[in-house]
């Protein structure tokens, strides 16, 4: 299964916007297909602005500086363009990139509709077509699908010869959102670390707490509300929370408000005795609710990495959370046969 990242997809969109608003030019490049293997698989992208600054990446930085060298034809003529780049001799990796370089220019109902589409969670899909050689074509492009509508990123337009092409197609999820119930300094730690990673972050402290969004680099939102109060609507599959006010009423209150919601993940700190007496009063308080829910609940949070300090707990819980959510068993990938990724 094809894991993508949206909050990256999201990030280029942001960038190239802010620099079209200042009048600079920018190129998308996107791994579109793969013969072998890779550091990174299809679907991956980064923005060129002119001046040859970069937003994002598709390897670990040696595919990036041919890619900045193949882009300025794109910028001069902006016509797109297929690249290769072959690993096989310069990474170790065994693989060869088909790489889609593109002009970044799309228009004001793609920004609208993008913008609406991330803020009420729903999926889309990024269509490329291209030829499996190098070569230039200005029928070469990527298009956002949001619901039944196509739209172009570079203002390509469609022909006949679009249905000879090659088709790479990539659904996106909404961006994955982690809730941290509690305000401490441990959580100011996992803050930083999952916002790093393009999370969208928010923050839920006691009413009685002087807190502010300062507080939390990188967190997007946060509330000073009681757990009664909090709207939970908008937790989907793609969302984990995390709860850890260190105080153990708050938290089960948390945990019966959370009740009707499906979320991907909950992680509840503390040691396992403190998880049973939570989790023992919890059904009492709610004797209906269905066993997924309950498969959802981690705690301790985190994975047994040996974890002391407030930032190597964070590492664990993030590295839980996404080893959960991709239905991971964590071992050392020394010890793994085969494939470091599933195609």
């Amino acid at each position: 299964m094809l894991f993508i990242m949206t909050h990256e997809f999201k990030k280029i969109v942001k960038e190239g916007l802010k620099a079209g608003e200042k009048g600079q030019k920018s190129v998308l490049a996107s791994v579109v297909a793969l013969d072998g293997s890779s550091y990174r698989r299809p679907g991956v992208r980064m923005l060129i602005l002119e001046h040859g600054a970069m937003v994002g990446a598709v390897s670990g930085g040696c595919v990036e500086k041919e890619i900045l060298l193949q882009s300025e034809s794109v910028f001069k003529t902006g016509v797109s363009k297929i690249m290769t780049y072959d690993g096989r001799y310069r990474l170790g990796c065994e693989g060869v990139l088909y790489i889609l370089i593109e002009p970044f220019n799309p228009n004001k109902e793609f920004v609208s509709a993008f913008t609406n589409y991330l803020k009420v969670r729903a999926s889309f899909e990024v269509i490329s077509y291209f030829n499996k050689k190098v070569g230039v074509s200005s029928c070469f492009g990527s298009y956002v699908k949001i619901e039944k509508e196509l739209f172009s990123i570079g203002n390509t337009r469609m022909t006949n010869d679009t249905d000879q092409m090659e088709v790479f197609k990539q659904t996106m999820t909404p961006c994955f959102k982690l809730i941290i119930v509690g305000a401490e300094h441990d959580a100011v730690e996992l803050c930083k670390y999952t916002a790093l990673m393009g999370w969208e972050v928010t923050i839920l402290a006691g009413v009685s707490e002087p807190k502010s969004i300062s507080d939390f680099p990188g967190a997007e939102k946060i509330y000073t509300i009681t757990p009664e109060n909090m709207d939970f609507s908008k937790v989907d599959d793609q969302t984990a929370i995390v709860l850890m006010t260190h105080n153990f009423a708050y938290d089960l209150r948390y945990l019966v408000a959370l009740k009707n919601t499906k979320p991907n993940y909950i992680g509840l700190l503390g040691p396992t005795k403190r998880r049973d007496d939570m989790l023992s009063q919890f059904m009492e308080y709610c004797p209906d609710i269905d066993d997924d829910f309950l498969e959802t609940i981690h705690g301790p949070a985190g994975l047994n990495i040996g974890s002391e300090t407030p930032q190597e707990i964070a590492v664990s819980i993030v590295a839980e959370i996404l080893a959960f959510t991709r239905k991971q068993h964590p071992i050392s990938l020394s010890d793994k046969v085969g494939r470091i990724h599933s195609k």
